[in-house]
């Protein structure tokens, strides 16, 4: 059936912007955004103007999304959300839960179906569980398929620095990076620069106190500085926590076994075998967790990994640290007493440069800076040397079409390139190339301890997320905490740990295979044979080493910055 022309005033109303919505969308450029944006306000205005001819549709609609609650969620939560609500005409509540809640709500719509939520901001992590599972949406496709009207002309998929990690093997897109930080070094620039400190540090350890290297640097750093007195208090030369939670297997799968060299050589991850200690074959398939399959997570080097976490919680952290959990163990370097700490995630960089705390100085900078993480003695070049988390947008197939798109459309308005840039102030989680080259950084970057040195630096590719080896990301890493509490505890040895793991590992691997829900994508374990016959072969896992601590090496913070630039 023919369609009947539409008067000219109509198609006119239809086209343009109502005034009310630009009115809205002016008001949030001039009050919320200002100057600092990577586009130029005639450049802002035409992707407002986008934003509201797509949004035509869905208006009135009431969408629902999630995150975890950390300081860029909350921004968009208290402050996008609500512009976005003005401007298109779409109703958005965006939830704020626990890291483990928004897991757990996304598996149950995972298994039974029911649209819970319009969109999820789930970490990259579960980018092997998506790609198998199939029950999201593929971006590549939806963005040139049913999503193709409501995919902005400006998202700039290139721009999203860690869009690698949300792509899988079959070069589709799964996930859109919404916020992005990395576990570095942390330390006290002012302690490794005072005088006294260097002398007495060189005449004990014979080199220069600097940026540790490796994990024999930061040994004797953490050994020099507990117990000292600084500014007339007692300090303490490591921190970290060891509480049996949840929280403690982030501790470990956010890479430390890859800070070790557990694993084997690749850029995002190791291949075959991962930072998990999980290996796969030629068809991405999981094959083992064990070493008597081939894997690495009860491996010498695995082990040595957790042995020196618990060395060095006991002999150089406060006592109080054996017992906390992250999130009390997070705020503890800003009171003051702590030197350096190896596991520290710059999402707490907001929190460390507060005018009137202990680490930072009177004129606002800070008395600290972030490097490198040190690497392990198993560590190699060529591996993955820490990690990133990259909370990602991620639409699920049960959601209905209608409700997606709306949803999408949200997701690209707070990751858009007029916001991304008052977005990143506020959170300090990067996401765009465009807006860490931002010159509003360039000024800020003095107080910021390295952050924006770090992500300018072509470093910054050695840290990522979990990766594709791991086909259930929350079935397995609930496995982490519950075994290797068990060591933090002293219930078991390292090695007792790390085989419980690496079996526990093994039978869920075992479960899903017999199942077949991941088809030709999904585990098929090898055969077991004798460790020794994994061993002998190149790569993960690796024999143990004669020496676990070979020669500590040390770096100047300033000439190594002064080598990115270069």
């Amino acid at each position: 059936m023919k369609r009947a022309l539409l008067p000219a005033a109509i198609c006119m109303a239809l086209s343009t912007p109502s005034i009310a919505d630009m009115k809205a969308a002016e008001n949030f450029l001039n009050k919320e955004i200002g100057e600092l944006s990577s586009l130029s306000k005639e450049e802002q205005k035409k992707e407002m103007q986008w934003f509201i001819e797509a949004a035509k549709p869905f208006k009135g609609m009431d969408i629902k999304v999630v995150s975890e609650t950390i300081a860029t969620h909350e921004y968009e939560s208290k402050v996008l959300a609500d512009a976005f609500t003005k401007i298109t005409g779409i109703n958005i509540t965006h939830d704020l839960i626990g890291e483990g809640d928004v897991v757990e709500k996304l598996q149950t719509q995972m298994q039974s179906g029911e649209n819970i939520y319009d969109a999820y901001v789930n970490d990259s992590d579960l980018i092997g569980t998506h790609w198998r599972y199939q029950q999201v949406r593929n971006l590549t496709d939806w963005m040139k398929g049913e999503g193709k009207d409501v995919t902005s002309p400006t998202l700039d998929i290139e721009d999203f620095v860690g869009i690698s990690f949300t792509t899988a093997p079959d070069d589709k897109i799964y996930q859109l990076p919404t916020q992005q930080f990395a576990n570095l070094y942390w330390f006290r620039y002012d302690w490794f620069n005072d005088e006294k400190n260097k002398a007495d540090f060189k005449k004990k350890y014979g080199y220069e106190l600097g940026v540790p290297v490796n994990w024999s640097a930061y040994e004797d750093i953490a050994e020099f500085f507990t117990g000292r007195e600084i500014d007339g208090q007692k300090v303490y030369g490591h921190m970290d926590y060891g509480k049996k939670d949840p929280s403690l297997g982030w501790r470990f799968t956010d890479a430390w076994l890859s800070m070790a060299g557990a694993g084997d050589k690749g850029i995002p991850n190791g291949i075959p075998v991962d930072e998990w200690g999980i290996r796969v074959n030629d068809k991405s398939q999981p094959t083992g967790s064990c070493m008597a399959r081939g894997g690495a997570t009860n491996s010498p080097a695995a082990v040595y990994s957790i042995a020196k976490y618990i060395d060095w919680l006991n002999k150089y952290a406060p006592p109080e640290a054996a017992g906390m959990v992250f999130g009390e163990a997070g705020p503890v370097p800003a009171q003051g007493n702590v030197a350096q700490q190896i596991f520290w995630y710059t999402a707490f960089t907001a929190d460390m440069v507060k005018d009137g705390i202990p680490v930072v100085n009177e004129d606002g900078s800070p008395k600290w800076r972030m490097a490198p993480s040190p690497r392990g003695a198993y560590w190699q070049e060529g591996m993955k040397l820490g990690y990133q988390d990259a909370g990602s947008w991620t639409l699920m197939k049960s959601t209905p079409i209608e409700r997606a798109k709306a949803a999408w459309l949200y997701a690209q308005f707070v990751t858009s390139k007029t916001v991304d840039v008052k977005k990143s102030h506020v959170g300090l989680t990067f996401v765009r190339e465009s807006t860490i080259q931002d010159e509003s950084f360039t000024e800020r970057a003095p107080k910021l301890g390295g952050l924006v040195e770090f992500y300018r630096s072509p470093a910054r590719v050695q840290w990522s997320p979990t990766g594709t080896n791991v086909p259930d990301y929350p079935k397995l890493a609930q496995l982490w905490w519950q075994n290797i509490g068990d060591a933090s505890s002293g219930a078991k040895t390292p090695q007792e740990a790390m085989d419980a793991l690496c079996e526990a590992q093994e039978k869920v691997l075992s479960r899903l295979e017999r199942a077949g829900v991941q088809g030709e994508l999904g585990p098929k374990l090898n055969e077991e044979k004798s460790a020794d016959h994994w061993l002998k072969q190149d790569g993960a896992p690796k024999p143990k080493l004669d020496n676990e601590k070979p020669k500590p090496v040390t770096v100047n913070y300033d000439e190594l910055v002064k080598s990115w630039t270069e």
